[in-house]
Formats: structure tokens, C-alpha cells, sequence
């Protein structure tokens, strides 16, 4: 029984220390270093050479998750060239200023 309390303790612990991870992005520099996303993901009716795929506005979307799928196109688990390309070049701070300045950005 110990054990279990342990565990879950310790799972407690982790989770609080992952969270406030996600709080050290810096939104001003973010503004800076997504000139490149504006492009795509702040146009309004943006059209893509692809059809069937619609260019996503990010603005507002929650940090966590934009953190997350940006760190997953640069690490190429999750698959589209032109982010791949784009986020290749990201160290996770960048993505987590990024991510923070668009969690703020008004739609």
C-alpha cells in the first residue's frame, strides 16, 4: 500500500513540475520569431496548393498544444514538409516563445 501512495505522489509531483514548464515562454519574443508563420496562419483566407488541407489559425490555441505539435514536426513525428522545414531549425525555447505568443494572439 505504500508503494501506491508512493506513486502516486511521486506522478503528483511530476505533473506539477511539467506544467509549470510550460509557463516560461515568452510571448514578445514569440511575436519576433513567428514573422515566418504570419504568413500562413495569420492570413485570412489563406489558399494552399493542396486542396483537401486547410491552413489551421493558430491564434488563441492553447500553448501546451501548439508546443507540442511544433516540437513534433521538427523532431518529424508528425508529418507536412513546409512545417517540418520551418520548425527544423526551432530549439524548444523557441517553440515555447512561439507557442506563447500565439496562445495570446487574438483571432
Amino acid at each position: 500500500m505504500k508503494i501506491v501512495v508512493r506513486t502516486i505522489l511521486m506522478a503528483f509531483a511530476l505533473a506539477l513540475g511539467a506544467q509549470s514548464a510550460w509557463a516560461e515562454g515568452n510571448a514578445e519574443s514569440g511575436r519576433q520569431k513567428a514573422e515566418t508563420c504570419l504568413g500562413c496562419h495569420a492570413s485570412p483566407n489563406i489558399e494552399n496548393v493542396y486542396p483537401m488541407y486547410r491552413v489551421p489559425k493558430v491564434a488563441g490555441q492553447h500553448a501546451e498544444y501548439l508546443a507540442a505539435a511544433l516540437k513534433a514536426y521538427r523532431d518529424g513525428q508528425r508529418p507536412h514538409k513546409t512545417m517540418q522545414a520551418n520548425a527544423a531549425g526551432l530549439s524548444d525555447q523557441d517553440i515555447e516563445d512561439i507557442a506563447a505568443y500565439f496562445s495570446n494572439a487574438l483571432n
